[in-house]
């Protein structure tokens, strides 16, 4: 599937069936998500066939069933930290899609103390991702118009809209889409508003911004 095919194919799913993430599916999350690691020095993880950080009240109130596999959001604490587990947590999300699983950003409605993951000194666990395999879609949230989420001070170039399209893809906590984009020239501003896990919602939409923008020439304000 094409990367913007995948952004439309990602919806939030929190029932899952019994059918394992096992042999090649496994073997492929799991080397991306080494590649995710090393290039950026978190500690992503993938915790398979393990009940009981969804095996609880949170859970439910959460509407989560069969949640037996997560990826775990670990990183050392930084300013950075929620932004880069965005980033690469999406891109891990896209490739569980493409294997036909589906997924669900999970930031309060499970145990953080039951989780199975590995916290080193330093680091901490920002949420989790759950995925797995299901049988009802998920339903496809209202998004805002292009227009709402950026701001460009001449005529909006087309490689600009076409990343739009793909950042009003981004899953954000309670659907929330408090980030704007801003163009000046070929110079690309993103940033978050103020609320819930915003940060790292803006590295969700950072890296689909980037896969909508292709090959274009432009650059991010530093």
């Amino acid at each position: 599937m094409e990367n913007l095919e995948l952004m439309k194919a990602r919806h939030s799913v929190r029932a899952f069936n019994e059918r394992k993430i096992e042999g090649e599916p496994a073997h492929i999350l799991s080397s991306l998500i080494d590649e995710c690691n090393k290039k950026s020095g978190i500690h992503i993880q993938l915790c398979l066939n393990e009940l009981k950080a969804f095996d609880g009240l949170l859970s439910h109130y959460g509407k989560f069933s069969n949640v037996n596999n997560y990826i775990a959001l670990v990183g050392k604490k930084s300013k950075e930290l929620d932004e880069q587990l965005g980033y690469y947590g999406e891109k891990i999300v896209l490739k569980a899609t493409e294997l036909g699983m589906g997924s669900c950003w999970v930031a309060g409605t499970y145990s953080k103390s039951k989780s199975r993951c590995t916290i080193e000194k330093g680091e901490k666990l920002v949420c989790v991702i759950a995925i797995g395999y299901f049988d009802k879609d998920g339903i496809p949230h209202k998004t805002k118009s292009v227009e709402e989420l950026s701001h460009v001070n001449a005529n909006m170039p087309e490689w600009f809209r076409q990343a739009m399209e793909a950042a009003q893809l981004a899953p954000t906590a309670m659907n929330q889409q408090k980030f704007l984009i801003s163009l000046n020239g070929n110079t690309v501003i993103a940033k978050a508003g103020k609320g819930f896990l915003t940060k790292l919602d803006l590295g969700i939409v950072k890296y689909h911004f980037e896969l909508g923008a292709g090959h274009a020439n432009w650059r991010y304000h530093k």
